[in-house]
């Protein structure tokens, strides 16, 4: 997207949820995020983590994984290398097209449209239930840099810190956090 002096603008695409903990989530003609909470009707959504392999771990683990974020340009390179991902294949709630997503620093903020802001805590690790989704994704989602580090491609996650509705077409702006600026871990 471009603005009206032709500046490159990022911009929700699309969004997602599901009630059901299913791999994928049905696009939706609008989403409603609570504070705290995460996505209204997603089955993710909760202070505490709703994620079926954390909840084994600690169920009352603090839920950093409230909204996931994915690139759309990453369906466009996947579609180069002959797979077929539509926004919400992957599990996402907010597909984004023109942000660099996977270099925001931690705790980046994201203000989408009018109101919302989720802070940015981590990197989403691949699962193997992606390869039951296509066979050989995961493999185009992670991978090794020349320099020996993982490369992670299955989106970001983030917390509400203020509750908004978001749209297909809503603005994303970025807020970077004040000091030092770290790379996200995964969550």
């Amino acid at each position: 997207m471009q603005d009206a002096t032709g500046t490159a603008t990022a911009a929700v695409e699309s969004v997602s949820r599901d009630s059901r903990h299913a791999f994928s989530k049905p696009t939706v003609p609008e989403i409603r995020l609570i504070k705290g909470f995460g996505v209204e009707g997603d089955a993710h959504a909760g202070a505490t983590t709703q994620h079926r392999y954390l909840v084994v771990k600690d169920p009352t683990r603090p839920n950093l994984t409230q909204v996931h974020f994915m690139p759309a340009e990453l369906f466009d390179e996947l579609r180069g290398a002959g797979f077929e991902v539509s926004p919400g294949e992957l599990g996402e709630n907010i597909t984004t097209r023109g942000l660099d997503l996977f270099g925001l620093p931690l705790g980046a903020r994201l203000r989408l449209g009018a109101d919302a802001v989720v802070k940015i805590t981590g990197m989403r690790n691949p699962c193997s239930l992606i390869n039951g989704f296509q066979k050989g994704l995961m493999k185009t989602l992670i991978g090794t840099a020349e320099d020996g580090q993982v490369i992670r491609k299955a989106g970001i996650m983030g917390i509400v810190v203020t509750g908004g509705t978001v749209a297909p077409g809503d603005p994303i702006r970025v807020q970077l956090p004040v000091g030092e600026q770290r790379p996200l871990g995964v969550v």
